[in-house]
């Protein structure tokens, strides 16, 4: 069984020790590293101190980075993650050495809380349980991170189906910042996750004293080729929320023609009419029809007759 020992309250060490392996490896999770953290891992680890200062949560990187130190590997990797329908940017630090691996990252990394927590309650279910390496669990702490980011992809795309009937069931004003929202989504996951699949390569030659190269690269070659389908995926839907924002652009467009085209037909109808109106209504004497007996009624319907005539020309030539 595993030892957990609960450091701090954002530090836990999880010792994952496997009775027919040796020696054991210890995890140690942090949650919103501050300076007493650091100073922990300082005291601890002889990591450098500008390794170190990637740890604290008050330091971000706007890209995923590698180091290489004196007996371990420091990599700083994003990983999305929605908040109030909002899809943002994650950290996470890793300091990777034979036996050990360091974790640090804020609250909205869930998956990898529940993944600790999966360590301390079913330890065998893991399989750097079986082989005791940091190298594996490192590899199951990324996989378990990328599937996170599969679910949000699902989620996209239940997304752009509400988004599709939203547009064709004639509510495409609704459908405008349900298209700029998802759109941002996917530029944010794209920007984020760009550069994985550089970072995984360089892991897959990494070197353990217990699981063997060719081992070690097939893991990483995998989280490659997952890398990839999460880019291409990301593609197809970027490509469709584009044509879907297109159809909604010239719907409303069709519309504002529509009403143009109304408010158009309208106006010169109202124009001879109002031509009419103010021709009879000059003060010039004298005036014909005006004094006539029924000569208000001659005036309207004269005025009816010239738009019922405009209606027929309009009809005629299609413009109704």
């Amino acid at each position: 069984m595993p030892n957990y020992r609960k450091i701090s309250d954002q530090i836990e060490e999880l010792t994952i020790d496997n009775p027919k392996t040796v020696p054991d490896l210890k995890w140690v999770n942090i949650v919103n590293a501050g300076k007493k953290e650091v100073d922990y891992l300082r005291r601890n680890y002889k990591f450098d101190l500008q390794h170190l200062k990637a740890a604290s949560a008050s330091v971000s990187f706007q890209r995923p980075m590698i180091f290489h130190g004196n007996g371990y590997i420091c990599l700083i990797l994003h990983f999305p993650c929605q908040l109030n329908e909002t899809i943002t940017s994650s950290e996470i630090d890793f300091f990777i050495g034979h036996g050990f691996l360091i974790s640090a990252h804020n609250n909205n990394l869930t998956t990898l809380s529940r993944f600790f927590n999966t360590g301390k309650k079913s330890p065998d279910s893991l399989l750097s349980y079986s082989l005791e390496s940091s190298a594996v669990l490192l590899y199951e702490i990324i996989g378990n991170l990328i599937e996170d980011t599969h679910q949000l992809l699902d989620g996209i795309s239940l997304k752009i189906n509400e988004i599709e009937e939203l547009i064709f069931s004639g509510k495409q004003k609704e459908a405008v910042m349900e298209i700029l929202t998802l759109r941002r989504g996917i530029i944010n996951i794209r920007r984020i996750i760009q550069n994985h699949k550089n970072i995984f390569q360089q892991l897959a030659v990494m070197e353990s004293a217990v699981v063997d190269k060719e081992s070690i690269k097939k893991y990483y070659n995998g989280l490659v080729d997952q890398s990839k389908r999460i880019w291409e995926t990301l593609d197809n839907q970027k490509e469709i929320v584009e044509v879907l924002y297109n159809t909604n652009e010239s719907l409303l467009n069709n519309q504002m023609t529509d009403i143009m085209k109304t408010l158009t037909i309208f106006s010169v109808i109202v124009f001879p009419l109002t031509l009419l109106a103010a021709i009879f209504g000059m003060n010039v004497d004298p005036m014909p029809l005006v004094r006539l007996p029924f000569g208000f009624w001659w005036i309207i319907s004269l005025m009816l007759l010239g738009a019922l005539g405009l209606l027929l020309i309009f009809k005629k030539k299609r413009w109704l």
